[in-house]
């Protein structure tokens, strides 16, 4: 699973060796010859030679492999990729996503979600989680006031159990459990902030998919991305991908015949971001700067997702009501 002690242990490298392996044994195979699968990206000349965050459309559960692969092959440029932490949960998995220098996220519905589940051994129902989500929003918020929380739903063990939460120990005694679960997010941020820099010293792209869960069409845009991007003052490059859907259509990374179109945009600067520019430096992730730059993060992750839809076919632009049409509910975290 992914705890602090975990993300503690991961090591990037500038030419992530098991990139290259599964590249060599398992994609090129597969995109070449068995069933052998077109892949075309359009304005790749487009692309900034500095390190550079994509931010792309998530669709399926690979479709960062074959962009992956092209940048190796054509540029011989390598890429780090935000993962839910879900895939962690499954030891080989989990060692697969660390030898090909992936980037855990981590997200307080995760911590949430994984403490109960170890603590009462099955997922919280949907009534139990909306109320410990509101519960840990309410006293991250400066203005917040869990107290106004109904949490009679939830089994008291959550509240009265002293354990260890994902390498951080809660105390019922000395600290409520929303403070708790809180102090675990900040603690696990923070590693994942260093892996976040690790990547950009090592010279290595980031890849993100600012929408946050797979979804055929594009959903509004999460503020994740943003933290990041306007903190290290990173050029972004806004990515639309095209059928990679239908030719992975399974749990398994092989794809089947088909041809995906990558649409590569106009790189975005930062300063083509004034506007949202945030002249002070702050913490990513951290509940003071989610609730004082909410604006500037979100309005900049509208303007990038804007950019995306326009890159991509019309069966996956924007949805109308702009909520995800995949993954919902608990399931999206374990």
């Amino acid at each position: 699973m992914l705890d602090l002690p975990r993300l503690k242990r991961i090591r990037l490298m500038k030419r992530p060796i098991g990139q290259v392996f599964f590249g060599h044994t398992v994609l090129s195979p597969n995109y070449n010859f068995l069933p052998g699968i077109d892949i075309q990206v359009e304005g790749i000349d487009k692309i900034p030679n500095e390190p550079v965050i994509y931010a792309m459309n998530h669709t399926d559960r690979f479709n960062y492999f074959p962009f992956m692969y092209k940048m190796w092959k054509l540029e011989q440029r390598y890429i780090t990729v935000w993962v839910k932490g879900k895939y962690y949960e499954s030891p080989i998995v989990g060692a697969f996503m660390e030898l090909t220098s992936n980037l855990p996220t981590v997200s307080r519905g995760y911590i949430i979600t994984k403490d109960f589940t170890l603590l009462m051994g099955r997922r919280p129902k949907q009534v139990e989680y909306d109320a410990l989500r509101a519960l840990v929003n309410e006293e991250a918020a400066p203005d917040g006031d869990p107290s106004t929380v109904d949490v009679s739903a939830i089994p008291t063990k959550i509240f009265d159990t002293k354990r260890n939460i994902l390498g951080v120990d809660v105390d019922p005694i000395e600290c409520s459990y929303a403070v708790g679960i809180n102090r675990v997010f900040t603690a696990m941020m923070a590693e994942f902030v260093r892996l976040n820099e690790r990547s950009f010293e090592l010279g290595l792209d980031l890849l993100v998919f600012p929408q946050g869960t797979r979804s055929i069409r594009l959903p509004r845009g999460r503020t994740g991305m943003m933290e990041v991007a306007l903190r290290y003052k990173k050029t972004i490059v806004p990515i639309g991908c095209n059928g990679c859907d239908l030719v992975y259509t399974g749990s398994l990374p092989i794809g089947k015949s088909g041809k995906i179109v990558y649409r590569i945009g106009d790189p975005i600067p930062y300063d083509e971001l004034s506007e949202f520019h945030i002249p002070e430096d702050y913490a990513p992730f951290s509940a003071e700067a989610e609730h004082k730059h909410r604006d500037q993060f979100q309005g900049a992750v509208d303007l990038v997702m804007d950019r995306i839809n326009d890159l991509v076919d019309p069966e996956y632009q924007f949805s109308d009501d702009l909520l995800s049409t995949g993954v919902r509910g608990t399931s999206r975290f374990m």
